[in-house]
């Protein structure tokens, strides 16, 4: 089984793109140096993280302050 994007030969990644609330982004694919919304397929928040982030904690603070 091969995925229908590389079949198509379209720029793309199989990593998922990770928000991070102070407007970063990362992605589990090793490698991934194009971090484009566009080229990922799963984007999540990293407070969907298991364990959350550190970054979403730090947000918190500073709201509830």
């Amino acid at each position: 089984m091969e995925c229908a994007t590389c079949s198509a030969g379209l720029d793309h990644c199989h990593g998922t793109l990770v928000l991070h609330a102070e407007f970063s982004a990362e992605c589990t694919e090793p490698g991934c140096a194009d971090l484009g919304r566009a080229r990922h397929l799963l984007i999540i928040d990293c407070q969907s993280l298991n364990g959350g982030c550190t970054c979403a904690e730090t947000e918190t603070r500073l709201l509830s302050a």
